[in-house]
């Protein structure tokens, strides 16, 4: 029982340091990665939003922007109302709810 203990002990020190940069590149590729894509996605899309794009913000609050201004937009809502936000409340999955209009 001893020598199987002693076996494990004594393996490959190079094999700990693969296996453990194995689990950072898995760490890296489905987590992290994918990650800054959509926020680098997301970024995108709020820079190329114009005034009169239908857009839906993380509150769940649907509209047309109705004015632009440095960081910030006016959302008109139903019946005319109109709501100021920052553009970072405006949310990615906008162009899914403009295409079911």
């Amino acid at each position: 029982m001893y020598s199987i203990l002693l076996q494990a002990q004594q393996s490959n020190p190079y094999f700990q340091f693969v296996f453990f940069g194995a689990i950072i590149l898995v760490f890296y590729f489905f987590m992290i990665r994918p990650q800054q894509k959509k926020a680098k996605d997301q970024k995108k899309f709020i820079d190329e939003i114009k005034k009169g794009d239908y857009v839906v913000t993380i509150g769940g609050a649907h509209g047309h922007i109705a004015e632009m201004e440095g960081d910030t937009f006016v959302l008109e809502v139903e019946k005319g109302g109109r709501i100021r936000f920052n553009k970072t409340a405006i949310s990615l999955e906008a162009t899914k709810a403009a295409s079911k209009k």
